[in-house]
């Protein structure tokens, strides 16, 4: 809750005041972040913690890989995709580090595993890294990824019963603090948009900015992504299909397939504190999830609904289907949906901060 929405109804009223205190409870994860670090630390040698990427500090305006494409930005672009992975690299081995050393210590407890990803995102966070207000489409787009990346990963930490953070105040405020600053930016970057241009992107930019809405126990933060959230619900059609990702016909399974894991997140996350965004829009989200494994399965219902015959090489990646985890949680997921969750799983992504399968269905041990 902003202090400006706090203070007005109080100068109205000191009762109502009062109930808007009592109303505000503190924002929380789903219960899975709450595991505790092992207490036992795994035998042998730590890794040792690789040096640092040099925080990324520059103008955020990168080529992108659709780069001389039509509209429906399904046309590769190799030499623009090699410019794009060499300008990003060290903002991409960040997302990936932090979210790997995250889990190796909550799988292992080895204490070097936490200092290496505190001390890589403190140095970023000193550096002012990634808040450039030069950005185009692609570097807005990578602010909010990298966001949504670092962030799932620390809510482990954040919210762990070890309390591993307890230790490092100093950090941990200044991580926090770099954080925030990144959503309100993003909150920036993504508001106002017309909603002809309001899809994929906009999900994941809601998801990272909850996350750190859940870290910093910022209401607006969170409400912001909840209403995100109920606009994509209300993209979500009778038969189940995003009319913006329709446009880009053969990839238009892969990219309602991609608003899946955002979404599943953010309503996980809502349903933790108390709100139920499942009737949004009469059961869009259970739609939309129906719709794409239903496509999975039999592709031409895609086919027939774009005229184009989809490219199906992103679907056999499991990462690709970790929105199943968050998913599982929130309805009583189909046999299509079990089997691939068996046969795919356990769901890894660093773009929803490492272990999703550990985070929403924890076992007693690591299976990997």
């Amino acid at each position: 809750m902003t202090i400006a929405r706090f203070i007005a109804p109080c100068l109205l009223s000191l009762s109502l005041c009062a109930v808007a205190v009592e109303a505000a409870s503190p924002l929380i994860p789903p219960s899975g972040y709450y595991a505790p670090v092992p207490q036992q630390q795994k035998q042998g040698q730590a890794d040792a913690c690789p040096a640092t990427p040099a925080p990324y500090t520059g103008k955020l305006v990168f080529r992108s890989k659709y780069e001389g494409s039509d509209k429906a930005r399904t046309t590769l672009n190799r030499k623009a995709e090699r410019a794009f992975r060499e300008q990003t690299a060290n903002i991409t081995e960040l997302e990936r580090g932090v979210s790997q050393q995250v889990m190796r210590y909550m799988r292992d407890g080895r204490p070097q595993h936490l200092s290496c990803v505190l001390g890589w995102l403190n140095s970023w966070a000193e550096a002012d890294a990634l808040l450039s207000t030069e950005f185009n489409h692609t570097g807005k787009s990578m602010r909010k990824w990298a966001l949504g990346s670092m962030a799932g990963a620390y809510l482990r930490l954040k919210f762990s019963t070890s309390q591993p953070l307890a230790r490092y105040p100093e950090q941990t405020q200044r991580i926090e603090a770099w954080f925030v600053r990144l959503a309100e930016q993003t909150v920036d970057d993504w508001s106002g948009l017309p909603l002809k241009k309001i899809n994929n992107h906009s999900y994941w930019a809601a998801w990272s900015v909850m996350a750190a809405a859940v870290i910093s126990d910022r209401r607006d933060l969170f409400d912001w992504s909840v209403a995100q959230f109920r606009v994509a619900a209300g993209q979500v059609d009778e038969q189940g299909y995003l009319p913006n990702e329709l446009k880009r016909r053969q990839r238009a399974l892969a990219y309602h397939n991609y608003s899946l894991p955002p979404l599943t997140m953010i309503a996980a996350f809502a349903q933790a504190n108390a709100l139920d965004l499942r009737d949004e829009n009469q059961g869009a989200l259970q739609r939309l999830a129906e719709r794409v494994m239903a496509g999975v399965e039999e592709q031409d219902i895609f086919d027939d609904k774009t005229d184009h015959e989809q490219d199906m090489e992103d679907l056999g990646k499991p990462a690709k289907f970790a929105w199943l985890a968050p998913y599982c949680t929130l309805y009583a997921c189909s046999p299509a949906a079990q089997k691939r969750q068996k046969e795919m799983g356990p769901f890894r992504t660093f773009r929803l901060g490492g272990d999703v399968s550990q985070v929403f269905t924890p076992r007693a041990k690591d299976d990997s």
